[in-house]
């Protein structure tokens, strides 16, 4: 029996999953928005990187590959793996909720990992074994919470949808705060004090989540695999797998493109940005760490104006269809960076103003809102009950490819012009909307 109170219209247990996973968002974007600059900037000189148990291996295997790596190569390629593994993980993270543990124990267990991770991100020997933990608690934790949003929600409740746009804005509540917060701690105090502040946030979230427990759905019984694939309670399981594994290219394309922003984007802000802004006669200059802060306040920003402007064209017939709102969201992405390869043209390797970052930061926040949580409702919906945390994380694992790329496609960075690297991850969003619009028509038989 769902809890009958309620949140803005919506079951009172949303309200406890919103800040969970607004807490998790502030601690993942809180070290995510200090990892390549502590690298770069201090981490990947000669005598600390050896103090970093494995880091040194870590680099001879890479090299082994790709040949020699100099810091922001070699930083750029830690930061893809790392993110990566944060998205191939939730497919042992829901096969263990699905098959083992329940949904809540894994949430809490992944929650626990996460916060011993940030904090072991103080100790600069620990630090690829605190990304692993964290890698592996955020699989524990992703897919099972966005399932339980789901489960909040008899089959056929048309607020599911709002739902997760509600959940996606808590996600950015807490990824808006964490580069103000933890990156200028980070930036300004100490490296080492800005990750601990993410394991703080990471331990309110668990905090958080307990409490909030007697308003969540009960866990449905641990299920044999044969079980999960004959389980009647949804669509079929092969009927699920197939749109999902064709969005999987241009969710890896997508992804791919807009991880850049913890990466080369946040280089750019460091390196070529006149982060100066000033009144009169006040000025002072923008933390790189805050331009991290740009996409998630303009979620919050634009998701309701948005939301209702869909709702004023599906009156009239015309809001567009789920494969459309994924193909505009794979062409916002390449915009944004067809954005970025003016700034670059413009400049010519001069500083340009940092309004050409608020240009692209507006462009790829409209292009994620078209693509990441219409995903995440398409998943909860395709997916049978009892294969649901077991399929989200297979659905994480594209994030996880497009994580990978972008690490190695950062790594280009140092050795082509910024106007070609803008355009060649630019011309991964054109590649993801075509094939979004050639697979159209299978996905749309999958979706009546």
């Amino acid at each position: 029996m769902l809890d009958s109170s309620r949140f803005f219209g919506h079951p009172r247990g949303l309200a406890y999953l919103f800040a969970s996973e607004m807490w998790e968002r502030f601690s993942y974007y809180g070290m995510r928005a200090l990892l390549v600059l502590y690298m770069v900037g201090y981490l990947l000189e000669p005598a600390r990187m050896e103090k970093a148990l494995g880091l040194v291996e870590l680099k001879r295997g890479l090299e082994f590959f790709a040949g020699p790596l100099a810091p922001q190569p070699f930083a750029s390629q830690i930061y893809g793996l790392y993110t990566g593994l944060v998205y191939l993980t939730p497919i042992l993270g829901g096969f263990i909720a699905d098959r083992l543990l329940g949904r809540a124990r894994t949430i809490a267990l992944g929650a626990g990992l996460m916060a011993t991770g940030h904090f072991m991100m103080a100790s600069e020997p620990l630090f690829l074994v605190a990304l692993a933990l964290i890698a592996l608690g955020c699989g524990a934790f992703k897919p099972n919470i966005s399932t339980q949003v789901g489960e909040l929600y008899a089959e056929g409740d048309a607020r599911r949808d709002r739902a997760y746009s509600i959940f996606y804005v808590g996600i950015n509540v807490g990824a808006f705060f964490a580069p103000l917060v933890c990156g200028t701690i980070g930036e300004k105090i100490g490296w080492h004090y800005g990750f601990a502040c993410a394991g703080v946030g990471m331990a309110i979230g668990l905090a958080t989540y307990l409490l909030g427990r007697p308003h969540l759905p009960p866990d449905p019984p641990t299920l044999s695999a044969r079980d999960a694939a004959s389980d009647e309670e949804g669509p079929p399981l092969s009927r699920a797998l197939l749109p999902i594994l064709l969005l999987f290219l241009p969710s890896a394309l997508f992804w791919a493109a807009f991880e850049q922003q913890g990466n080369t984007i946040a280089l750019w802000a460091d390196h070529f940005t006149d982060r100066g802004v000033g009144f009169l006669s006040w000025r002072a200059e923008i933390p790189v760490t805050w331009f991290q802060a740009f996409n998630p306040l303009m979620i919050f920003l634009f998701t309701p104006p948005l939301v209702a402007f869909w709702g004023q064209l599906a009156r009239r017939g015309r809001e567009p269809s789920t494969m459309r709102k994924l193909s505009i969201g794979c062409l916002g992405a390449a915009a944004s960076y067809v954005i970025m390869a003016l700034a670059a043209w413009s400049g010519e390797g001069e500083k340009t103003s940092w309004l050409w970052l608020l240009a692209y930061f507006v462009v790829i926040t409209l292009a994620e809102l078209h693509f990441s949580p219409i995903t995440l409702s398409l998943v909860s919906r395709l997916a049978p009950k009892g294969a649901r945390s077991a399929l989200m994380g297979l659905w994480f694992t594209s994030m996880f490819l497009g994580n990978f790329l972008a690490g190695w496609l950062g790594g280009l960075w140092s050795s082509l012009a910024s106007v070609d690297f803008f355009l060649l991850i630019a011309s991964l969003g054109v590649a993801g909307a075509i094939i979004v619009e050639a697979a159209g028509r299978s996905l749309l038989n999958h979706l009546d």
